[in-house]
């Protein structure tokens, strides 16, 4: 058990097309600005408009990996979000809502009238309530309006003038101030996962992504379509899936570092094409945004629920699947992803989910950790022979257009020429060739921490897991009574299965933690090392773990 943190949470909610991902995002800004640990959460139903959304914003002086529940602030949009959240206010937190009759909880704030009376949209209210929130941290007014105009730009002024409003009003009204500790002076920048897997991307030479928009995944196209320009990068939207798994692949055999993302309803639809990739030994890296359920599911919320399904794609070939679990992972995953993709002239898979798709870390993404891997040069000519047997597996690659080169690629079984066999012994010659890539990717995955521990790296008491739950289980281990340590597994296939046989095998209780119903993980460990996990934790209600009633539960099991 680890010393008690300040952290600091502030909730701000209401309805679809109210403002309150946006005002959060803001307030996290101003947070990392002047030095705060940050972690935003959002939660959102599948509407445009309507329903109930709100975003979370957990801060503290010192590193925090995941959001807390226990509210300093709420800032209530409507009703709903009272009603909702206000059970999760600390003894001495207080609500902020636009009401007619405030009591020693709730502060009444005349947001629409604030709103209304700078003749600006109901939805910039919330710039008077980030001021009021300024005033209660005792927060430098100023850092919010250069947030503003960073943001907003020329329609900065009326977002900076309900500021001023908000912060008066709480001033004016001497309204108890929360006394913050002194913020670190280290520079972070505030990412989301996507975002960031996307940056690594970028840095790892991508020039081609073709996606179709997919919940949880879609804002990869997004932020792309929005650097095309500054990195020369070609962001294209087809109609479908299918349609975009396949452009990549073509994108792929003109010699272009290209990547897609879906999630598992879209991802299934590309099955058959990544089946192909395999065959035609095209580099290309497809991540995998999971969400809750089967099916369509529940297309905002998270989930652990593909792990099995996108380690056993049709057919036999080597196959790469990696899974950051915070947003520096995710970045240096995503430039990864695309070396190994091209070192090794296979498919990648990356595991992502809603809740680190979407949710925002102040972070440092270091740029000296990635570097562009490309694979075997050609010396192409007429002799070239595109599936050529090496010992390595891996053969010389040219492209189209490449002088006096036949590049053939063929989603059948193929000669070295690409010509289509039947031969049995071609068969079984080209199934060992691609298999012995496999010697080469474990050696290059060693270079990389793929398996991680923290806590009591010593103890007995081992909590295994992959992917978003590192958060909530790296703030559990505050908390947890009993000297426990958690391993990580960042790359699931080729599975580490010498280093994770060595770690479980010192340990008399291993629990698994997971966000699906089967124990997806367990099951894979079981099925590599033929050790049984004894315990799981398992949460598959759409929600994410939250580290205090985490580590409760942890802490009932090894009573």
């Amino acid at each position: 058990m680890m010393k008690k943190q300040n952290i600091f949470s502030v909730l701000v909610g209401g309805a679809a097309g109210d403002g309150a991902r946006e005002a959060a995002a803001n307030l996290s800004r101003l947070l990392t600005n002047v030095g705060f640990e940050v972690i935003q959460t959002v939660e959102y139903p599948s509407l445009i408009r309507g329903g109930h959304n709100f975003a979370r914003v957990t801060f503290s002086d010192d590193k925090i990996h995941s959001d807390y529940e226990a509210l300093d602030i709420l800032v209530a949009l409507n009703k709903e979000t009272v009603d909702l959240h206000f059970k999760e206010l600390k003894k001495d937190g207080l609500v902020i809502f636009d009401c007619e009759k405030q009591d020693k909880k709730i502060i009444n704030l005349p947001l629409c009238a604030y709103a209304k009376e700078m003749g600006a949209p109901p939805i910039l209210r919330t710039a008077a309530a980030l001021g009021a929130i300024c005033w209660i941290l005792n927060l430098d007014l100023e850092e919010l309006n250069k947030i503003f105009k960073t943001v907003f730009k020329d329609k900065a002024e009326a977002n900076i003038k309900l500021s001023v409003k908000g912060y008066e009003n709480f001033k004016n009204r001497k309204i108890t101030q929360i006394k913050l500790p002194k913020p670190k002076k280290i520079i972070r920048k505030l990412v989301d996962g996507n975002e960031a897997f996307a940056e690594g991307l970028i840095k790892a030479g991508l020039e081609n992504y073709f996606a179709y928009p997919m919940t949880p995944s879609s804002s990869i196209l997004h932020f792309l379509a929005g650097k095309a320009h500054e990195y020369k990068i070609k962001v294209a939207q087809p109609e479908n899936e299918i349609a975009v798994i396949n452009m990549a692949l073509g994108s792929a055999y003109a010699g272009k570092r290209t990547a897609t993302a879906s999630t598992g309803g879209g991802f299934a639809l590309m099955l058959e094409a990544m089946a192909m990739a395999g065959m035609e030994e095209l580099p290309i890296v497809v991540a995998d945004s999971q969400r809750a359920g089967t099916s369509t599911g529940v297309a905002t919320r998270t989930g652990q629920g593909d792990l099995a399904f996108v380690r056993n794609l049709p057919g036999e070939f080597p196959q790469i699947v990696l899974a950051p679990g915070d947003q520096e992972e995710a970045y240096l995953l995503g430039g990864l992803s695309l070396n190994l993709a091209w070192q090794f002239q296979t498919p990648v898979v990356v595991l992502l989910d809603k809740l680190l798709s979407e949710n925002m870390s102040a972070c440092q993404l270091d740029d000296k950790k990635i570097k562009i891997i490309s694979s075997k040069p050609s010396k192409a000519g007429k002799k070239y022979q595109r599936y050529e047997f090496t010992d390595d597996g891996i053969s010389p690659l040219a492209f189209p257009g490449d002088k006096d080169a036949v590049v053939k690629v063929c989603s059948y079984e193929h000669d070295e020429k690409g010509y289509i066999t039947d031969s049995s012994e071609i068969t079984k010659a080209m199934c060992e060739k691609r298999f012995a890539k496999i010697k080469g990717i474990v050696k290059e995955l060693a270079k990389h921490e793929m398996i991680k521990v923290y806590g009591d790296t010593k103890s007995k008491n081992t909590l295994v897991f992959f992917g978003s739950t590192k958060g909530a289980i790296l703030e559990a281990l505050k908390y947890i009574k009993k000297p426990v340590r958690a391993v990580q597994i960042l790359c699931l296939e080729p599975l580490d299965t010498a280093q994770l046989k060595k770690i479980l095998k010192e340990s008399n209780r291993i629990i698994d933690i997971e966000n699906n119903y089967t124990g997806q993980l367990a099951n894979l460990i079981r099925e590599k090392t033929g050790i049984e996990v004894c315990k799981k934790i398992l949460r598959y209600d759409s929600f994410p773990f939250e580290p205090l009633s985490l580590a409760d539960t942890i802490n009932k099991i090894l009573k």
